[in-house]
């Protein structure tokens, strides 16, 4: 069996003063890799740290907590993106115009229609459908000779998933998964020009290829209890409809926020259970853990490890009665980023938090987020997870690494870019 090692596992632990100094821009050594120790080290050291004059990094649960839940905590980009992709920029356009970086009332309107697509019917419908696709993933893993858990598996899967809820036809679904990584590693704190360009491209990529869809679809409507594009182009009971652009820019945000953080909670779930071997077996022992362990899943290895809000008003942080901090207030134009993988590990919440527990209860995890932002698609990434990582344990209960798999080395994002497996060492051996 090969076991994989963090680069920070040879590195010191930080301390308070490398914790003062920490940023986002030019992160430490091993943080991509392990981040889970320099995460410790600001909640200890400098909870709320100061990455700018006008910009914070908050690694407490509960002061996520109470940003979450604070009215005045903005999730518009507007003010952030201009400098960052140009006012006049594709980038710029998509990113203020989806779901996610929007406020009311266009997240309220666009919300209303987008969770009225993805409610609990269209989950059920689709789950027959996950489970054959899956178990056809799973079929083929064995006719490789050197299979990939995302590559060949993980990667696959929620691109079909968001490319048959809006109905894309299935040949025209191979430029998605690229289009997707391109548009989403731009929200890395500190893209290069070679990221933009790309990003920029492939929305306008993106936008070309919608436009002829929805076309077609004008045309030949399909079932809007089935069909999730019909249902968003026709707007629901009340006549509230998305006008054409909020229309293309938010199927390219389902078809993004679908691929990206599924394939990386399927993917660091099957990493993270072959590393701990006990939790491994305790799945393949018993099987209806598998709800319980895809929430603790999420919170040891969370996929979006970051998140961001504007502060419009003054917003209050709770006091600490650990510490004895006092009520802190984060000032009324303050830009805010939230640890949501440090938060996720905060021993005031979890306990033994480093430790993965495939049955932990209670488990608030926050890789979702909270509140009314919280991710509209959550329902169908559980969905997702369960099945996959539930049906591939049951079918190969001796898969281990056969190397050690290549992690993605975005900051915001977290996952692997390859995860080579043996399907039974045992067998072979």
């Amino acid at each position: 069996m090969i076991r994989t090692t963090s680069a920070s596992a040879h590195l010191p632990a930080p301390d308070q003063r490398a914790a003062l100094a920490f940023s986002l821009a030019a992160p430490p050594d091993g943080f991509i890799d392990d981040p889970y120790p320099w995460y410790a080290a600001l909640r200890r050291h400098a909870p709320v740290h100061r990455l700018a004059t006008d910009s914070l990094l908050l690694t407490r649960c509960a002061d996520l907590m109470a940003v979450y839940r604070n009215p005045g905590a903005s999730s518009d980009k507007k003010r952030e993106f201009a400098p960052k992709y140009g006012a006049g920029s594709r980038l710029f356009e998509h990113h203020t115009t989806s779901l996610v970086f929007s406020d009311p009332p266009l997240h309220t309107r666009v919300r209303r229609l987008l969770t009225g697509a993805l409610n609990q019917r269209a989950v059920t419908r689709i789950e027959s459908g996950l489970i054959e696709l899956v178990d056809g993933l799973i079929d083929r893993l064995a006719t490789l000779s050197q299979p990939d858990l995302i590559r060949d598996f993980a990667a696959r899967i929620p691109v079909e998933v968001i490319g048959s809820l809006l109905d894309v036809p299935r040949d025209e679904r191979g430029p998605l998964q690229g289009w997707s990584i391109d548009i989403l590693s731009a929200l890395e704190p500190v893209p290069g020009a070679t990221l933009l360009e790309r990003g920029n491209r492939s929305v306008s990529d993106f936008l070309n290829y919608l436009r002829d869809l929805v076309a077609r679809r004008r045309q030949r409507p399909g079932d809007p209890e089935v069909d999730m594009l019909t249902r968003l182009i026709q707007g629901d009971t009340d006549g509230e409809r998305l006008s054409e652009l909020e229309l293309l820019h938010n199927c390219i945000f389902l078809l993004n926020a679908g691929h990206e953080t599924t394939t990386n909670l399927i993917g660091n779930g099957l990493e993270a259970l072959m590393r701990h071997r006990d939790q491994f077996d305790r799945l393949v022992r018993d099987p209806m853990l598998i709800g319980t362990a895809v929430e603790e899943l999420l919170r040891f290895e969370s996929p979006l490890q970051l998140n961001n809000r504007l502060a419009t008003t003054a917003i209050d942080l709770p006091a600490d009665p650990v510490t004895g901090r006092g009520v802190i207030t984060i000032e009324a134009g303050t830009f805010v980023t939230l640890g949501v993988g440090a938060a996720n590990r905060d021993p005031e919440i979890f306990t033994k938090p480093d430790q993965l527990d495939i049955g932990r209860r209670p488990n608030p995890q926050l890789a979702f987020g909270h509140g009314a932002h919280a991710c509209a698609g959550m329902n169908i990434a559980r969905l997702e997870a369960r099945v996959a990582i539930g049906r591939l344990v049951a079918r190969y209960p001796e898969i281990e690494s056969a190397a050690p798999p290549e992690r993605d080395r975005r900051i915001r994002f977290r996952g692997f870019r390859t995860l080579p497996v043996v399907l039974n060492r045992r067998a072979i051996a």
